[in-house]
């Protein structure tokens, strides 16, 4: 049950960080995974709770067995026979209760090994036995050379829970030569294995047979993936990525890259943050500023993903003749794409279709034979203009000073005791009837224990008192004598036991109930508590995930939630049996032997002195543990997303280094802990050793003098004086633990309490009528900012749509297109201004009934973990011949067949297809859901130009009746649109049909389409 509970665990945590990375899509597409982890939770508590009461009644049940053999023997219960046994067996009841904790601990121990050691018996990559030696390859003088490879892509050994799927895909008898200087285009459909190919030169396949030599391997290659991964840091540092800073090579760098511009308009310059894998920036920036992180690293080799479709045709043609074919002019390139007006000044074309290379050669020939592959080339003419005339470097506001904006908010750490609205809210999520329950069981169970005890000392003392006269014929003297016989009848034996016995099964009773009550508590406080901080995270403005490392956030549902699920319930509930046993104790004690006060009073307040200052270290050694946790997480899932370009860039080493790093500053103040621990038991061990001697002083003293006490009493206060020192010590340490614990609730109550939410509480909640019929969008003055401290995206945006009208979305980069959709989905609330969808103002409506009218397609295709029909259908809403009627439309039919069914799961964020793919299987959803106003970023940019035809095919009939809104770099796309609106600074510089801004020389989309 834990390594299922374990695996429910990660799955969990799993697929936090891709909803984290997409928190825009996931917002619109909302979907909450704890159920599975909470039933094996729920098993695992109540098995739990079983063993505990079975190991804290044994005690009991075997004083009851022992004392009722032992007097129904006929033998006489004494306060030394009866006390000695209870202080041995009060013994067994620590190791007892800890039994079950710590099976479930070597249990979730094996189970974890057990995992580590199947992730570290993956084989490692042999790049020897995967690369060719440089011997056997150097009369062919080629820095690229492949021969009769084929490749194969493997599973995942961590996918535990997935099928496995019926057919890999696999790359078959590929043959490619690099000659030093060339620029080699690799061109083919969507799925066809373009990037395969450079995953492979990457050696991130299995190569199963042919050779593969690629120079320089020790420097790396210069790779720039087809989704561009960037760091959490500022620009700066993702471009230099660990290089020195040569201000004459940056410059450089930036300007071949379209770069400058851009740096100019942010504020900080190169030194303004980049968000969670470029949250903050644009698709196209993103690329850009990933080109320059390769290009900056200076390697012989150079593989390019297709890093010229986020980006519009103007910055297109600017990095090809100033980066690749400028800067990279002597270097080797390989450059996946499928833009004509780029493939005739290649070197070298190679056509990818199902695994294989069907052919390569010279452009000329190539784009005659396999033009549809390719997209139509744009109107351009002889020279291109790059708008702005250069701008000197040095003279421009590009490199940031030391006043950097520091739009990456700084982890909150809290000081001083536990707030009461901690403790507070934790009460809450118990619920008021379940936390007074536990607490008046715990009472019950404590009360039932004191006086079964009390009860065995009064049958001691009674039986002592309860002795008769016996005349007895003495032969030695042949005389009588009195003699007192010590013997109690067999009613009274019989009347003690059934008191007793009573009393202890009162004790089980209340033990069970104290047990599954305090079970049953800790997995609803759980469940309340992760359903708020999953809810406000979900329901959190975007700007939070924007100014928020995706390590803090995992750090909330990774180690704060374990902490709320298992270690905070375990050490709450050791205190508060800890506790109640300790006012038994003294109440007992106490009054057998009242002298122990003396020594109990002034030992208190050094008890309460010792607590108090072990308690104000150990707290903010917490904290600043919980906080120094934050970075490991953080850059072990950058790490892990980016990870095939750092293995590219040879920078392993120091990533690894980095993260251990991390890991040692999080280790220092988890040691410190361990130690102020070792610190506090040293000195209650003397507190402990004060207070037994103590009681063994008092004991002689009052047995020495004479003073009239009862003897049971007296055996029962020494019993119970016994078990008061490792009772203050478990009050003070478990005191100190919980609240050490109730730091992961009040970190969770930091996001619960202070993240600000999207607008929830709408005027009008649903139309009375079918909304929207029409798909009529209106714009009216309206502003926008994505975050309070950052410039307008929107500047009194002004427009109107027709019933279902297909408008077209042009500009430049950065010019305010894809914040139209982010204002529409309302994902910040306008600063001005009104949207309304038929009439009816957005911004009284519920979000939830917003986004389900609407359907979206975002520029970066987001999935799911889980199967295609998942995906496509996330809600369980349709059918199967429905979703299938979607998936041929998109065709998408060979996804399904090759993988033998729409079930079969397609991986973490849908690992197992290529962009293209998932871009259909967003355009899929899009179709399933056939909403009557359907927004598309930049959907076609990742593939090919007869899938393009396919995509705009299926816009155009599935969506006839609906109103589309196109954003798009590529002009020639939106020219089948009925009208197309221009941005250009946030504002709209013209809106109208295509023929009559395409006739007029002064219009902007006309100039866009010369420039291109």
């Amino acid at each position: 049950m834990s390594g299922r509970s374990i695996l429910s665990t990660k799955l969990r945590v799993k697929s936090n960080p891709g909803i984290v990375s997409d928190c825009f899509s996931i917002t619109i597409y909302p979907i909450e995974l704890r159920n599975e982890e909470l039933k094996h939770l729920k098993g695992r508590k109540y098995l739990d709770a079983l063993c505990v009461y079975f190991w804290a009644t044994t005690p009991v049940l075997i004083s009851i067995l022992t004392f009722t053999t032992y007097a129904l023997m006929g033998n006489k219960l004494t306060a030394a026979k009866v006390f000695t046994t209870i202080a041995l067996l009060n013994m067994l009841i620590a190791p007892l209760n800890a039994f079950p904790w710590v099976l479930n601990g070597l249990t979730e121990a094996w189970v974890s090994i057990k995992r580590v050691q199947r992730l570290l018996l993956i084989p490692d990559v042999d790049l020897a036995n995967f690369y060719a030696s440089f011997n056997d390859f150097e009369s062919q003088r080629t820095d690229v050379t492949v021969i009769g490879a084929n490749f194969e892509w493997g599973n995942s050994a961590e996918d535990e829970s997935a099928p496995l799927i019926q057919s890999k895909f696999s790359l078959q008898n590929i043959n490619i030569e690099l000659f030093p200087g060339q620029l080699v285009a690799v061109i083919g459909r969507v799925g066809s294995g373009k990037s395969s190919i450079l995953a492979s030169l990457l050696a991130e396949t299995g190569k199963t047979s042919g050779s593969v030599f690629m120079s320089d391997l020790e420097d790396g290659f210069g790779y720039v993936a087809q989704q561009p991964w960037l760091q959490r840091g500022s620009i700066r540092d993702n471009i230099l990525f660990g290089k020195a800073f040569v201000r004459s090579r940056y410059n450089e760098v930036l300007e071949a890259c379209c770069l400058v511009d851009d740096l100019q308009q942010l504020n900080g310059g190169d030194l303004a943050t980049v968000g969670e894998s470029g949250s903050t920036l644009s698709g196209g920036q993103r690329a850009r500023i990933a080109l320059a992180r390769a290009v900056y690293q200076d390697k012989l080799i150079y593989l390019l993903d297709d890093i010229l479709s986020a980006v519009d045709l103007v910055v297109a043609r600017h990095i090809f003749s100033k980066c690749i074919a400028g800067i990279l002019k002597d270097k080797t390139r390989l450059l996946c794409t499928h833009n004509r007006n780029f493939l005739q000044n290649v070197d070298w074309i190679i056509v990818v279709e199902n695994g294989c290379i069907k052919a390569q050669g010279h452009p000329t020939d190539i784009l005659k034979s396999f033009g549809e592959l390719i997209d139509e080339p744009e109107q351009a003419s002889e020279t291109v203009k790059l708008g702005a005339e250069e701008t000197k470097l040095e003279e421009s506001p590009l490199f940031g000073n030391d006043e950097v904006p520091e739009e990456v908010q700084k982890e909150e750490q809290e000081t001083g005791d536990i707030q009461f609205s901690v403790i507070s809210d934790y009460w809450h999520s118990l619920g008021h009837i379940t936390a007074i329950a536990i607490l008046i069981s715990l009472v019950l169970m404590q009360s039932s224990r004191n006086l079964s005890d009390w009860w065995l000392s009064y049958w001691v003392t009674h039986a002592s008192h309860n002795s008769t006269a016996v005349l007895v014929y003495l032969e030695d003297s042949g005389s009588f004598d009195w003699f007192e016989s010590k013997a109690i009848s067999v009613e009274e034996v019989t009347f003690y036991l059934t008191v007793y016995g009573f009393l202890a099964g009162l004790n089980t009773v209340f033990t069970l109930c104290r047990a599954f009550l305090f079970a049953f508590g800790g997995i609803k406080a759980a469940s309340t508590l992760h359903n708020k901080l999953l809810k406000v995270v979900l329901r959190s403005k975007v700007s939070f995930f924007d100014v928020t490392p995706a390590g803090r956030i995992i750090n909330r549902f990774s180690s704060d939630t374990y902490t709320i699920d298992d270690s905070l319930p375990f050490i709450l509930n050791i205190l508060l049996a800890n506790f109640f046993g300790l006012i038994g104790s003294l109440i007992v004690t106490t009054y057998g032997l009242p002298w122990l006060a003396f020594v109990l009073v002034p030992l208190l307040p050094l008890y309460r002195w010792l607590q108090y200052y072990y308690r104000l270290t150990s707290r903010e050694l917490k904290r600043i543990g919980s906080v120094a946790l934050s970075p490991v997480y953080n850059h072990f899932n950058e790490t892990l997303h980016g990870l095939t370009t750092i293995k590219a860039f040879r920078a392993s080493k120091r990533f690894s280094q980095a993260n251990e790093v991390y890991l040692e500053n999080s280790q220092k103040a988890q040691f410190a802990g361990l130690v102020a621990s070792q610190w506090l038991g040293l000195r209650l061990q003397f507190f402990g050793v004060t207070i037994v001697g103590s009681v063994g002083l008092i004991a002689v003293i009052q047995h020495h003098y004479g003073y009239g006490v009862d003897p049971g009493l007296v055996g029962l206060a020494i019993t119970y004086a016994l078990t008061m020192t490792s009772l203050l010590n478990g009050v003070i340490n478990t005191f100190t633990e919980t609240e050490k614990e109730m730091i992961a609730v009040e970190r969770t109550q930091q996001y619960i309490r202070r993240i600000e939410p999207e607008a929830e509480v709408p005027v009008l909640n649903y139309p009375n009528y079918p909304w929207p019929s029409q798909g009529v969008v209106r714009f009216r003055s309206v502003v926008f900012k994505h975050r309070t401290n950052v410039p307008q995206s929107l500047k009194g945006v002004t427009f109107e749509t027709y019933p279902a009208e297909k408008i077209g979305i042009v500009g430049r980069t950065g010019a305010g297109k894809s914040s139209l959709f982010a204002s529409i989905f309302r994902i910040n609330e306008l600063e001005y201004g009104e949207i309304s969808v038929d009439g009816i103002n957005i911004a009284e409506l519920g979000l939830k009934t917003l986004r389900s009218r609407l359907s979206i397609i975002p520029q970066e295709p987001f999935l799911f973990s889980g199967s295609l029909r998942e995906n496509i259908d996330p809600l369980g809403e349709y059918t199967t011949p429905e979703i299938w009627s979607a998936i041929r439309k998109c065709h998408l039919e060979d996804v399904a067949f090759r993988t033998g069914s729409i079930d079969f799961n397609i991986g973490e964020s849908g690992q197992m297809l290529s962009v293209g793919q998932k871009q259909l299987v967003c355009l899929a959803r899009a179709v399933l859901h056939n909403a009557k106003v359907l927004c598309i970023d930049e959907a076609t940019a990742n593939v090919d130009n007869e899938t393009d035809q396919y995509i705009q095919t299926i816009i155009r009939e599935s969506f006839y009746h609906s109103t589309v809104l196109t954003i798009a770099h590529r002009i020639n796309t939106v020219l089948d649109c009925d009208r197309v609106l221009v941005m250009g600074d946030g504002v709209v510089l013209e809106f109208d049909t295509p023929d009559t801004l395409l006739q007029n020389p002064d219009s902007h989309l006309h100039r866009l389409m010369h420039d291109n």
